[in-house]
């Protein structure tokens, strides 16, 4: 190990879906840890992959991408608890695109009970009435009868835990949901979208809604805030609905003329290369560089944000 530096070392880690146990990394309860990997396991130098699938039926695409990355039951173990964390913050419908397609994520969770997962809960903490966002947007109908288990986070300090952040540049500590810190496997779903502070809301930022504590204190510094956040717990997957995209009036939009038609889900183990190529999607035009989640994330050696580096696997159906 010692002839790799640490953006390698993690990347990696990346590669072989072990997101969140290098140093200074949160392990999650049951992640493996780089050392109970066998030395042929190992595959520095593989490339990272990022799939891209584009097509009419959201499940459909979904469920294509989890296949190029090598199909869900390498991130999913028998008796497994899986956590979910969409954005779905907001009491709007889904066609108005401020909150993840229930489609996408009903997929997941489907194909994580084919795995032998034991137990799937979608976490969130909601900005508006967790309840009336569940139902607005669309997923009390979607998963009725699924046995996906909901975990309405609220204020109270008891449903977090306190974490430490030992790199952290602008975050010493944070209150992270018990319920992610004790999954054994952590797959993050937001939606591309809009907002008005961040220019937009990917992966990274989604990760606000797992967090305790008064959150608009995150908003000042808001991307290096979010990269110390990333530095402690990592999703093992990170999957990007960009079937529908808001492209102006985010985070919670509201105008049907605001939402693009754009097709596609985007999944990849890491974060940073995930939200670096949902910035280039036409209807942004960006860069990652130009968000400052992705970019802090990258300058902290958490993901790869440079799109040449990465094996981009793009398939329509």
């Amino acid at each position: 190990m010692k002839d790799i530096n640490r953006r390698q070392f993690l990347q990696s880690l990346s590669i072989l879906g072990i997101g969140a146990v290098a140093s200074g990394y949160l392990p999650i309860h049951g992640q493996d840890k780089p050392e109970d990997k066998k030395p042929d396991e190992k595959k520095p130098d593989s490339k990272l992959v990022l799939a891209v699938v584009e097509g009419k039926k959201p499940a459909e695409i979904t469920i294509e991408a989890l296949a190029i990355l090598g199909g869900i039951s390498k991130f999913v173990r028998k008796d497994s608890v899986v956590v979910l964390k969409p954005n779905i913050a907001w009491e709007k419908p889904m066609e108005l695109a401020a909150t993840t397609n229930p489609e996408v994520v009903l997929a997941i969770a489907r194909e994580c009970f084919k795995a032998g997962a034991k137990k799937v809960k979608v976490v969130e903490r909601a900005c508006n009435n967790p309840k009336k966002c569940f139902q607005i947007c669309g997923f009390e109908n979607a998963f009725n009868k699924s046995g996906v288990e909901f975990v309405h986070l609220t204020d109270d300090h008891k449903e977090y835990k306190e974490v430490k952040i030992p790199d952290g540049k602008e975050l010493k500590s944070i209150l992270i949901a018990k319920d992610v810190l004790e999954c054994d496997t952590f797959i993050n779903i937001p939606i591309a979208k809009h907002h008005g502070l961040a220019k937009l809301t990917l992966g990274i930022k989604n990760l606000m809604g797992i967090t305790g504590g008064k959150r608009n204190e995150l908003h000042h510094l808001l991307g290096q805030k979010m990269a110390d956040i990333l530095s402690v717990i990592k999703p093992h997957l990170t999957i990007i609905d960009a079937y529908r995209v808001l492209v102006r009036n985010g985070p919670t939009g509201g105008n049907p003329k605001d939402v693009a038609f754009v097709g596609k889900v985007i999944a990849s183990t890491d974060i940073v290369a995930a939200d670096s190529y949902a910035c280039t999607l036409k209807p942004f035009s960006l860069e990652g560089k130009n968000i400052s989640c992705v970019k802090a994330a990258y300058d902290s050696g958490l993901g790869e944000m440079d799109l040449s580096k990465i094996d981009i696997i793009e398939k329509k159906i």
